[in-house]
């Protein structure tokens, strides 16, 4: 995604263009300036490889209608008990039908309500059948493959043909089409191609599932699915997957948070139920007022982290959901813990486990390296107080099967030292700019942390300028102490912009069905995520304002320093950089910026790139420069040593 010399971030908008910037630089003189002096040669802490990664949730429709790239809503007739939300009639000219929800019968014993089509008059001429609008329209692209199926029975074996058409909105042009010649008495599935032609890409188009000959015909698993991100079958969304992959994540904190407790303890995320076909996944409620399919369960987690080269961070049901049930602590907590551990069996067990056989029957027979296991969610809001047993119960156990594994604990304990701490943080920009050293004087002794959920909470539906400049004075501390601080992320990580389908702002990368755009803050984490280094270097800044904020980190195999300065104030920020040590800067140095003309300045789907990182390069570099920082801006300067 770095690029040189006032570049676009060439990826994602283009050709890259070059333009060489003078970095000013002077002699060494007294001055009241602020001065920033860096020990080339000596570091003070290593850098944690794991630092920046991800932390996911079905929240926003993150899931389905976000990265999970089906089309279809309520594709198995679940979302709602009473009706068919998403779905209505259809019927063409002077056909006759009706529909309504059908709960005695359905392809397995997971999905056990359909949709009942009758038709009571219909033709060649005058079919008719169901539709969907999907999430919020079916986007659809100009020459593309799309992979349709269902399943279906009826009540005659004279019923077919059935034809899946996709239909634009606005013209009701049926812009692709596929058939199956007949169907069976019994439950079967029925897969299908439908290739567009030249049209422009739009999601104002439904789909619609239509027979032309009187009958009943029962629906379930209606599904949708376009290319996917390297074409893997049940899939993720390809410009959302290649927003991610920008970022470089290390890790993947995954099923989510308040979607691994459920607001009961019924609808905790039940991971069995979501491993295996399609048509075996009951789907759940998730807390955030909808229903998840479930179609991004589990293996598809692990594949996602397999896809974006991360590790998995799994977390694990520890007892407790957001409605204040909890399991206690003994032989009523020894089920959920035995779940536990085969859930870590499936992730990493060998094709000869129990567990591991069960993922290599469903389509992956190499084991997943997993190094952490997160025990629950924001377990301090558990009023019973009964995390400290819990955490010790599931610790003992994870620990006894699987030594090497780090425990991480989401509330204080005192029964057990966990391997790493889960800490969160939502707040203002101001109380950001405020705590940078937050870690500073951690005790080095005790577990290691994990900032699990973090974000500057201004801006909307996105991020703002401002908030992306706290988020980045926070990574600064974050770097800092990323000896003690070994993993971070900011959450959420998605929304979708569309009215209604949010529950939480602001989020870090926003969407509708067909486009997708970075907030300042995801520039942000791609400048710091993309120049980590791995050593940590010894400097000191002077004479520095209250909202200038820096980092200097190494990479020692590169011989490649990364200084990053953030200028949250409006006016622009002198500084002189003196580089001392006997490791000193050769040649250029380049110079990324992310910059803008107020703290209420953003990115939105009209206008993506608004804000967006620069790249440029200096015409040279000595061991005292002067550099004046503009006003709100996120700069990291890259120099090499000799």
């Amino acid at each position: 995604m770095l690029r040189s010399s006032t570049i676009l971030w060439g990826t994602m908008f283009g050709a890259l263009a070059m333009v060489p910037v003078l970095l000013a630089q002077q002699p060494t003189k007294a001055s009241t300036e602020a001065v920033l002096r860096i020990q080339t040669d000596k570091w003070i802490a290593k850098v944690s490889p794991t630092l920046y990664g991800l932390m996911t949730e079905e929240i926003n429709h993150s899931y389905d209608g976000g990265i999970y790239a089906e089309l279809v809503r309520n594709r198995a007739f679940q979302d709602n008990p009473n009706r068919p939300e998403h779905w209505r009639i259809v019927r063409v000219g002077n056909s006759r039908a009706s529909m309504q929800l059908d709960k005695s019968t359905g392809p397995s014993a997971a999905l056990s309500t359909s949709l009942k089509l009758t038709v009571e008059q219909a033709d060649n001429a005058d079919p008719a059948g169901i539709a969907n609008n999907g999430y919020w329209g079916i986007p659809l692209q100009a020459n593309t493959t799309y992979a349709g199926s269902f399943y279906a029975k009826a009540d005659t074996d004279a019923a077919g043909p059935l034809t899946m058409s996709l239909v634009n909105n606005n013209t009701g042009t049926v812009v692709a089409t596929a058939s199956v010649p007949s169907l069976a008495l019994e439950w079967k599935q029925y897969k299908v191609t439908l290739q567009t032609a030249r049209i422009a890409t739009s999601a104002s188009n439904h789909l619609v599932l239509s027979i032309t000959r009187p009958g009943t015909v029962w629906f379930s698993l209606v599904s949708l699915f376009p290319p996917t991100y390297k074409n893997t079958v049940n899939g993720n969304r390809i410009d959302l997957m290649e927003k991610l992959a920008i970022m470089r994540p290390a890790f993947l904190r995954l099923p989510g948070g308040n979607f691994l407790e459920g607001d009961y303890i019924q609808d905790r995320y039940d991971w069995e139920k979501t491993i295996g076909p399609l048509v075996d996944r009951p789907t759940h409620p998730s807390p955030w007022g909808y229903r998840s399919s479930d179609g991004l369960g589990l293996l598809e987690f692990l594949d996602w982290c397999q896809d974006l080269h991360m590790q998995p961070v799994l977390a694990v049901y520890a007892g407790y959901s957001l409605k204040h049930e909890h399991v206690n602590p003994g032989p009523d907590l020894a089920p959920y813990v035995q779940s536990a551990l085969n859930e870590i069996q499936y992730v990493m067990g060998g094709s000869d486990t129990k567990w591991g056989g069960v993922r290599a029957k469903d389509g992956h027979p190499a084991p997943f390296p997993l190094t952490y296991v997160e025990v629950g969610n924001e377990d301090w809001f558990d009023t019973s107080a009964s995390y400290d047993a819990r955490f010790a119960q599931f610790f003992d156990a994870i620990k006894k099967a699987y030594p090497r594994l780090q425990v991480i604990a989401t509330a204080p304990v005192t029964s057990r030292v966990p391997d790493v701490v889960d800490d969160h943080f939502y707040r203002t920009a101001e109380q950001f700019f405020e705590d940078t050293h937050h870690y500073d004087k951690t005790d080095r002794s005790g577990p290691k942390i994990f900032v699990g959920e973090w974000a500057t909470r201004e801006g909307s539906p996105t991020p703002d300028m401002g908030a992306a400049l706290a988020d980045a004075a926070w990574m600064t501390g974050l770097e800092r102490n990323s000896d003690i601080v070994i993993m971070s992320s900011y959450a959420p990580l998605f929304i979708n912009v569309n009215p209604g389908a949010s529950q939480w702002v602001p989020d870090l990368i926003g969407y509708d069905a067909v486009h997708s755009y970075g907030s300042p803050s995801y520039y942000a984490q791609v400048m710091f995520s993309n120049h980590l280094g791995n050593q940590v270097v010894d400097s000191n800044l002077t004479g520095g304002p209250p909202l200038l904020f820096y980092s200097v980190t190494r990479d020692a195999v590169k011989r490649t320093m990364y200084l990053k300065v953030v200028n949250a104030s409006s006016g622009s920020q002198q500084l002189d950089i003196q580089w001392t040590g006997k490791d000193q800067p050769a040649g250029t140095a380049t110079i990324t910026t992310l910059r803008g003309h107020s703290m209420e300045e953003t990115n939105s789907l009209a206008n993506p790139a608004r804000i967006v990182p620069v790249k440029s390069v200096s015409m040279g570099i000595s061991p005292d420069m002067h550099r004046v920082f503009p006003a709100y801006s996120i700069e990291v300067i890259e120099v090499h040593l000799r």
